[in-house]
C-alpha cells in the first residue's frame, strides 16, 4: 500500500509498505479522501517539528470505509462508511475535569501519531463515527473541519436573530459562517483577500474588506447601531484582534477560533466598558461531530463549493508546494487510493 511520510525541510515522500492487521480494539480503514488542513501546512513549513516525530504520516481530515476489524470491536462491519474524530484521550486524568477533548495529555491523531494520508489506516474503534450508506465520501472529508465550526458556534451561544461577524474568510471562517447562518443569524464576513471575498459573496454571504470599508461603521449600519452579538476571530492577525472588541456590541461574545502562538495585545478596557466575554474554543466534542454529520448528510449547505481541488495521494509534494504558491484556494482533498 502507499503511505506518505513527512520528512522535514518541506519534504514529503511516498513509500510502499505492508498493510497491518488491526490490533485488539482497532479497525483498519480504507481511506477514501484526506483533506489538507492549515495545521498540515504548518507542519510542512517546519513550525511543528518539535512535536511531529519524523518520518511521519500526517492528516486528520478524512473519510473512508472499514476494511478489517480487530478483536473486541463491535457495532461496526466491513464496508461501513466512517470518519474519524482524531482525538485519543486514553491518558485522561481527573484534573482534566471530564473535558477529554482538551485533556492535558491528548494525542491528536495525525499530528502526534500516524494520520490519514495513506491508503489504509489503523485507528482505535472509539474514534469512529458511522455514516449513512448514501453519504458522499468527498463531502464527508469536510466533517472534521466542519466540526470545528459547529463547536465554535455552539460555544458562542449564537441564536437565531443575532448578528455574527466572522473575521477571516478562509476555509474555517466560511464553515463557521455557514453554521452561523444555518442557526438563523445575520452573518457578516470580514476578509482582505479579494478572491475569498468573491467566493463568500458567491456563497450568499455579506462579505467586505476592512481595507476598503470601515468595518465598525459597516457593522454599525447593518445592525441599527447594535453591532455584533458574536464575533468569531478566525484570522489570527493583530488587526483582527484590534477590531474584534470594536465591532462587538454591548455584552457581545468574542469566540477565539484562531491559534495565537505568541502573546498579543488586546483592548481590555472594551471588555470592562461593554461587559464583553472572550471564549476560547479548541477542536470539538462528540456532539459537534454528530451535528456536522447531520449537516453533511442533509447536504443543504454549499459544501461542494468548499472543495477547490482533488489530487492523488502520490502528488502530495506538489500539493503542498501549490498551496504555498496559491493560498487563495479553500479545501484540497487527497484521493488516497490514487
Amino acid at each position: 500500500m502507499k503511505a506518505t511520510r513527512y520528512e522535514g525541510n518541506k519534504t514529503f515522500s511516498v513509500v510502499e509498505t505492508e498493510k497491518e492487521a488491526p490490533k485488539e480494539g482497532e479497525v483498519r480503514i480504507k481511506v477514501a479522501y484526506s483533506g489538507v488542513c492549515g495545521t498540515d501546512v504548518h507542519i510542512y513549513h517546519g513550525m511543528m517539528d518539535k512535536r511531529v516525530a519524523m518520518p511521519q504520516t500526517i492528516g486528520h481530515e478524512m473519510s473512508g470505509t472499514i476494511d478489517a476489524i480487530g478483536a473486541g470491536v463491535s457495532g461496526y462491519a466491513v464496508g461501513d462508511k466512517v470518519v474519524v474524530r482524531p482525538l485519543d484521550d486514553t491518558k485522561v486524568k481527573p484534573s482534566d475535569k471530564g473535558f477529554n477533548h482538551i485533556c492535558e495529555e491528548l494525542n491528536f491523531i495525525g499530528i502526534d501519531s500516524p494520520g490519514s494520508m495513506q491508503q489504509y489506516w489503523n485507528v482505535p474503534a472509539f474514534t469512529l463515527h458511522k455514516l449513512k450508506e448514501n453519504t458522499d465520501l468527498k463531502l464527508a472529508a469536510l466533517i472534521e473541519p466542519l466540526s470545528v465550526a459547529t463547536h465554535d458556534v455552539r460555544l458562542s451561544g449564537l441564536v437565531a436573530g443575532e448578528t455574527a461577524v466572522v473575521l477571516g474568510g478562509g476555509p474555517i471562517g466560511l464553515l463557521v459562517a455557514m453554521v452561523a447562518k444555518e442557526v438563523g443569524a445575520q452573518v457578516i464576513i470580514s476578509e482582505v483577500n479579494p478572491i475569498r471575498i468573491a467566493k463568500a459573496k458567491e456563497l450568499g454571504f455579506d462579505a467586505v474588506s476592512p481595507i476598503d470599508v470601515d468595518l465598525v461603521e459597516y457593522v454599525h449600519g447593518k445592525t441599527e447601531g447594535r453591532k455584533a452579538d458574536v464575533v468569531f476571530e478566525v484570522a489570527g492577525v493583530q488587526p483582527a484582534l484590534d477590531v474584534m472588541t470594536e465591532v462587538a456590541g454591548i455584552r457581545g461574545r468574542i469566540l477565539m477560533v484562531a491559534i495565537h502562538g505568541e502573546k498579543k495585545p488586546i483592548d481590555l478596557f472594551k471588555f470592562f466598558w461593554k461587559e464583553l466575554k472572550l471564549i476560547g474554543a479548541r477542536v470539538y466534542e462528540k456532539e459537534d461531530y454528530e451535528k456536522s454529520i447531520a449537516l453533511i448528510t442533509a447536504n443543504e449547505l454549499p459544501f461542494e463549493e468548499m472543495i477547490t481541488d482533488v489530487q492523488p495521494l502520490s502528488n502530495i509534494q506538489q500539493v503542498f508546494e501549490n498551496i504555498d504558491k496559491n493560498p487563495d484556494g479553500l479545501k484540497v482533498l487527497m484521493d488516497c487510493q490514487l
